[in-house]
Formats: C-alpha cells, sequence, structure tokens
C-alpha cells in the first residue's frame, strides 16, 4: 500500500499523520484495507481489552437540541419524557446497581434542559435554580450513598459549570461528534444549537485546563464528508496535544431509527467504520479508541483487529438511553468475542489509570477510585 510506505515509523509512532495522510488512509482501496487494519493494529500496546461496568441514568430527556438522528430527546409534553428524575429514584436505582457490581454512575441530561419551562418548574419545585446544582446535588449523593463513581454527560456547558461539577466527578464526557460548521445547514443538526462545534470544542477545551478526565469522539455517518472527518480528528488531536485530558475517544457508527427525521438515510459501511477507526488508532497515542458494542454486534471483533481497545460502558442493569433499540451485549458475551481474537477482557473504572492523581482529582475522589480500582485489580 503506497500511503502507508509514504509515511513514515516514526510518524506512526507519534501519531504525527497531516490531514493530507489521513484523507488518503480514509480512501483506502478495498485491496490495502487488511494492510492498514493490520498497521493499526500493531499500535497496540498490550493485548488487553476494557470496559466499565455502569448504570445510565437519564436526569431528564428534554433538550433543547432536536438532532435529526435522535431518540434520547423527548417533548415537553410526552406523557412519557422523563422531565426530572426523583433524586430517591435515582439512589434506589444505584443502589440496585451497585449490588451487581456497576461502578460507574453515567449521568446524563438534555443540553439547556433547564430553558424548558416545565424542567424549570420542577427544578425549582426540588429546590434548584438550574440543572448544574441539580446535577451537582445528585452526583454528591452518588457519592455519599454508594461506592459507584460518578461521570457526568451533559453536553455543552460553561466553564464555571465544569468547575463545579468537577468536584464530583471521577470524570465527564461530551461527543464533539464532528467540527464542521457545515453540518448546522443539515437534517443532522439545522435545528440543534447545542451542535454548535465552536462550542463544543471549547466545551472540550475548558475540561482540559480544569484537568477533566475526558470522553469524546465522532460521530460517523450523519453527511459529513471523509474531509470533515479528517479535520473532526484533528480538532480532537489538537485538544489532546495540548491539555493531554482526554482518556478516550468514540467512533460511533450512525444507525437509522424509525421516525427520525433521518430514517432513510444510508448507514456508514462497515469498510468505512475499518478506514476511521484504523485512523483513529494511528493518530492518537496513549488514547483509548471505542467502538460501542451495543451497535455493532455482528462486526465487534473486526474493530479490535484494527486496534479499537474499549468496549466503553456496559451496563447489566440499564438500557442505553441514546439507542435504546440497541440493546447491550451480555459481558461474558464479550469476553468470548475478546478471547476468540486472542486478546483479553478486563474491567475498568469511568477513569484511566493514569489520571488517578491528584492533579486530576481531589482528595476524596481520588481516595474512593483507588479503593475502587483494588477491588477490580
Amino acid at each position: 500500500m503506497k500511503i502507508l510506505s509514504d509515511i513514515s515509523n516514526s510518524q506512526i509512532k507519534e501519531g504525527n499523520l497531516s490531514k493530507e495522510d489521513i484523507l488518503n488512509l480514509l480512501n483506502t482501496k478495498q485491496n490495502d484495507i487488511t494492510d492498514l487494519m493490520s498497521l493499526a493494529n500493531s499500535k497496540r500496546e498490550n493485548n488487553i481489552i476494557t470496559y466499565s461496568k455502569n448504570v445510565f441514568i437519564p436526569l431528564t430527556e428534554i433538550c433543547i437540541n432536536y438532532c435529526g438522528y435522535c431518540t434520547f430527546r423527548k417533548d415537553p409534553t410526552d406523557s412519557k419524557a422523563i422531565i426530572l428524575k426523583e433524586k430517591s429514584e435515582v439512589i434506589s436505582q444505584l443502589k440496585i446497581a451497585e449490588k451487581q457490581g456497576c461502578k460507574e454512575a453515567l449521568l446524563t441530561f438534555g443540553e439547556q434542559a433547564d430553558e424548558e419551562e416545565v424542567v424549570k418548574l420542577a427544578l425549582n419545585k426540588m429546590g434548584f435554580e438550574n440543572m448544574t446544582e441539580y446535577s451537582y446535588d445528585i452526583c454528591e449523593a452518588t457519592l455519599n450513598n454508594t461506592n459507584l463513581l460518578p461521570h457526568t454527560n451533559a453536553g455543552v456547558l460553561s466553564y464555571d459549570e465544569m468547575k463545579s461539577l468537577k468536584e464530583v466527578n471521577v470524570s465527564m464526557g461530551m461527543m464533539l461528534e464532528n467540527s464542521s460548521s457545515r453540518l448546522r445547514k443539515t437534517d443532522a443538526h439545522k435545528n440543534s444549537p447545542g451542535k454548535d462545534p465552536k462550542l463544543r470544542v471549547k466545551t472540550i477545551a475548558d475540561a482540559g485546563k480544569l484537568k477533566i478526565p475526558y470522553t469524546t469522539g465522532i460521530l460517523v455517518g450523519i453527511g459529513e464528508t471523509k474531509e470533515e472527518i479528517a479535520e473532526s480528528l484533528l480538532s480532537i488531536k489538537n485538544l489532546q496535544d495540548k491539555y493531554g485530558h482526554i482518556q478516550e475517544i468514540i467512533i460511533q457508527n450512525f444507525r437509522s431509527k424509525p421516525g427520525i427525521p433521518m430514517e432513510y438515510y444510508a448507514e456508514p459501511s462497515v469498510l468505512d467504520m475499518i478506514r476511521t477507526v484504523s485512523v483513529a488508532k494511528l493518530l492518537f497515542e496513549d488514547v483509548s479508541i471505542q467502538v460501542p458494542p451495543n451497535l455493532n454486534h455482528e462486526t465487534n471483533q473486526i474493530f479490535l483487529l484494527c486496534g479499537a481497545d474499549d468496549w466503553g460502558g456496559i451496563s447489566p442493569v440499564s438500557k442505553d438511553y441514546v439507542n435504546p433499540e440497541a440493546p447491550w451485549p451480555e459481558i461474558e458475551h464479550m469476553k468470548h468475542l475478546t478471547n476468540y481474537v486472542g486478546l483479553d477482557l478486563k474491567e475498568r473504572l469511568a477513569i484511566y489509570d493514569k489520571y488517578i492523581n491528584n492533579e486530576y482529582l481531589n482528595e476524596n475522589i481520588l481516595n474512593r477510585t483507588i479503593k475502587l480500582k483494588k477491588s477490580i485489580s
């Protein structure tokens, strides 16, 4: 494969790929795919594939965005919508999860949900001004009542909001999805003010300034070009090179769902996912590459052969509220798939080992994290 021979070993080792290099790799011809996969897989540091045993709890399903591919968001008038989950219900779910061995509390809420009157009223009734205050209280209650470690994913947040939530979270996250402003004019993001890439890049950068271990990634198949994929990956790479706080990158494939505006959009091909996962592995040093296992039941092992080294959160007690049609695989099944290709499955926490120190965590969370880590070592 000529493009691989044109990239020096030092470039590959250091993840120092240009936009032109990335584009060439994303356009790898079918006959050269196995070479690309082999090269990406050669960057694997060990034979361990990780996952986090979690419980997924949406605090509200209300959101200012109306993305063309989303089924998480609910209309405030929807009788089945979670307007604001009661604290007692959250704690009850956490305790059930704890008994099942979960160690991560994945707490989510729709972006700027408190701009909706019904959410404001629910918050005020509980004595809170906004979702950040309520989220802080829930995270604090999680720490006080269980051994689980909170990981909040709430989309675009201000610097001050993230600074506050850092006190009670072991890590946080938000998908960049794509850095292209063009997509704001398409079915994917035209009704989604929170998907302004400038706002999302700023949020990820603020997390870096605050030393928050962070998860981000891109969404493949929402109408982007390969050039926009390359630019998005480089945008994340620039943030990581500057701050060093990104612990994992998700390469998530768009899946069509009945009733969404993008219902009849084509899903990305397996070959395009192979190319993108492989490029991500080649581009990023010391950052895990994750592919959601519940969205790729039949192709999961292929991505392991592209260098992917993390399955992300897998829950034995809750569904994936973002992709409710896609059930989580059984952990034993994932262990079998992983072992079958000669790799080992290992549980991890919501924070990666290199961030378990007082540079990233306050004393209380650090001590709890160290204690919990011993339970899975």
